[in-house]
């Protein structure tokens, strides 16, 4: 499991926190704590032995403050869901699985605990190797079938709302070892944070050859955001440059705030830049800045959907002016593509109109996953 990578703090300034985990050390009598694979705002992540199974699992440990144990219940009733729906649907299998849970107590105090299958690095790990081109198309097209295919069976079999996805929580594995013969680190307990994929020559940041890409396979991971359909958890929900406008705006959201969120991951693949990437400036907030950049590339927000929100003078001043913001560079998503990656047209249209419906103002009128699976540009040949 991959989470947001930061440093520990010290051990004193710990209580209610981190766990100070140590190599060799034991949880629940059977997962044995090889090597850190990450450490989060909200847990840290150790490749450990199951002694039982004798084989590799990544346990999850949460910080030890109250309300990270109601959020690991929360996220454990989810994935034990997405277990039960796996057994009637493989679809499920594009979800990271969940093998065990415990609670444990440290020197802080309890921690939750989750045990989940070993898989390899993340795809960011995997873009890192290929910028600032992107990654090529037909791993591209590979990688969002099997996230849009979990996606349906989360939305549609499970009602569940990922809420946060991002290439950091979509972790690679492969079927037939390739993954482990091409991440040898990733079992030798090398730092996970800084791990680059080997190339044929072995050496750090090679590129792969293309049978050895498409050979990888991904899961969606991370369920530490998500929530039922029917019952949100939070009104802040996504990573900022994956976050859906009427998140941004503070609407109601549901199943098409993952569908956006996708948009924006298969262009930031396909192309090595993110779609928007919203910064803070002297007079506006990142916020204003992430509105105006989703204006620019796709036109007016309607009044209907901008006044909406019975605080939206947060962002407007009047129907279609923004309230701290008033020069924009409006770009299609065409020229993006054309002018600003060079690719050329053949490449650009088809691709624009897969994502376009996947990045609709209104969330009624989004694509949903099943449709842009269905999507003429996902089936179609790389020329």
């Amino acid at each position: 499991m991959e989470e947001r990578v930061q440093e520990e703090v010290p051990a004193a300034q710990r209580t209610g926190g981190h766990h100070p985990v140590r190599e060799g050390e034991v949880f629940n009598m059977r997962y044995q704590a090889l090597c850190k694979l990450g450490c989060g705002a909200f847990a840290t992540v150790w490749l450990c032995q199951d002694t039982r199974r004798k084989k590799h699992v990544a346990v999850k440990v949460l910080k030890s403050r109250e309300g990270f144990a109601e959020a690991a219940q929360d996220e454990v009733a989810l994935l034990r869901c997405v277990s039960s729906m796996t057994k009637k649907d493989r679809a499920g299998e594009n979800i990271v699985c969940l093998l065990d849970d415990f609670r444990m107590i440290g020197e802080n105090g309890f921690h939750a605990c989750l045990v989940f299958e070993a898989l390899g690095p993340s795809l960011r790990c995997l873009m890192g190797n290929y910028a600032p081109q992107g990654l090529p198309l037909p791993f591209v097209k590979k990688a969002l079938q099997q996230v849009l295919a979990g996606l349906h069976f989360l939305h549609q079999r499970c009602r569940i709302i990922h809420a946060d996805i991002k290439p950091e929580n979509v972790l690679l594995y492969g079927r037939d070892k390739s993954l482990q013969r091409l991440l040898p680190d990733t079992l030798d307990c090398g730092q996970r944070t800084d791990l680059r994929l080997k190339g044929p020559g072995g050496d750090l940041g090679n590129q792969l050859e293309e049978s050895d890409l498409m050979s990888i396979e991904v899961k969606i991971a991370d369920l530490g955001s998500a929530c039922w359909t029917y019952k949100p958890f939070s009104k802040e929900i996504q990573t900022q440059p994956y976050r859906a406008l009427e998140v941004l705006l503070g609407l109601d959201y549901g199943t098409p705030a993952d569908i956006w969120s996708t948009g924006c991951l298969a262009f930031e693949m396909a192309t090595g830049e993110r779609l928007f990437d919203p910064q803070p400036g002297k007079y506006f907030s990142r916020d204003d800045d992430h509105v105006a950049r989703i204006i620019e590339l796709l036109g007016r927000i309607p009044p209907q959907i901008a006044f909406s929100w019975n605080k939206s003078t947060k962002f407007f001043s009047r129907p279609g002016a923004l309230l701290r913001i008033s020069r924009l560079c409006p770009r299609s998503l065409h020229s993006l593509l054309a002018d600003g990656h060079r690719w050329a047209n053949h490449r650009v249209i088809p691709f624009a109109a897969f994502l376009l419906p996947a990045l609709q103002y209104a969330p009624h009128r989004r694509a949903t996953a099943a449709q842009c699976l269905q999507h003429a540009w996902l089936a179609a040949p790389c020329q």
